[in-house]
């Protein structure tokens, strides 16, 4: 072996460690997030079942009244952001996933009610040039369909 290609080696396998190393993070990361991601589906999809069950009480009227009946689709609306946010508080959303932020809207096309809820999360480790923090979110959609 010549002397100049002495330390090649160790390059070679100091320059794989890095590299080894970044993928190691970017999974980790990947999973953290796509576990709290499946955990603020659940939480969507709850919310927007309790949310939908609430605001189908209102609902029942529209039906028979026609779809023009704008006060009694603001009560379900209303009605469903309220159950909504007692889902949240009661499940402990809030404090499972820190800075939980949820948004509640009708679908009047579908019929049904869309939460969003979305939540910070502190990666457990760091890749150079990438965010400490990252924002995660979800939703859900419920609908009671009523029999005549």
């Amino acid at each position: 072996m010549s002397r100049d290609e002495r330390g090649t080696v160790t390059l070679l396998i100091i320059g794989f460690a890095v590299v080894l190393l970044t993928g190691i993070g970017v999974v980790i990361d990947t999973s953290a997030a796509y576990l709290q991601r499946q955990g603020l589906d659940t939480v969507a999809d709850g919310a927007a079942l309790a949310g939908a069950d609430a605001g189908s009480r209102n609902l029942g009227a529209l039906y028979g009244e026609g779809i023009g009946s704008e006060v009694r689709l603001a009560q379900a609306e209303s009605a469903a952001r309220s159950a909504v946010a007692d889902f949240l508080r009661k499940t402990g959303a809030s404090v499972k996933y820190p800075g939980l932020r949820a948004r509640v809207r009708l679908d009047r096309a579908a019929q049904s009610i869309v939460v969003e809820v979305q939540a910070p999360l502190d990666l457990p480790l760091t890749v150079p040039g990438s965010p400490q923090r990252a924002s995660i979110g979800a939703s859900g959609s419920a609908a009671v369909l009523l029999d005549r």
